[in-house]
């Protein structure tokens, strides 16, 4: 590793069906995600913009992309994390979500933080 390598970013997610807010019979199901950042590389990191694709179970695909999270650019530094709470609203009761950060490093430099599928499921729709 070099010393202008990026940051070491992990994501971990936490998802919820929201039933109280859902509406299966007009195909609205309502989810949380919470996502924790991690960053466990030298030096800090600022969080730019995200990426997100969601797909539902009749191949829908919606994607959103958007400065930060929640409002926010939060940096992460070295051995710290951040974690946010936010939601998505598909048509069918299981989904895929995957997406990306651009994050941006003390010298100027952006990267991607990758944020690996998570699925996105009422309870007890998989065994």
């Amino acid at each position: 590793m070099s010393a202008n390598s990026p940051p070491t970013i992990k994501c971990n997610v936490v998802t919820h069906y929201i039933e109280e807010q859902s509406e299966p019979d007009s195909q609205r199901y309502v989810f949380s995600y919470t996502i924790t950042i991690r960053n466990l590389g030298k030096g800090s990191a600022k969080l730019l913009s995200r990426y997100w694709l969601i797909t539902d179970a009749n191949g829908k695909r919606l994607v959103i992309e958007g400065e930060g999270v929640v409002g926010d650019q939060p940096e992460i530094k070295m051995n710290e994390e951040y974690t946010y709470t936010s939601g998505t609203i598909i048509e069918t009761p299981l989904g895929v979500m995957q997406g990306h950060y651009v994050m941006g490093t003390e010298d100027g430099e952006t990267f991607n933080a990758e944020v690996s599928p998570f699925r996105l499921a009422i309870p007890n729709i998989l065994h």
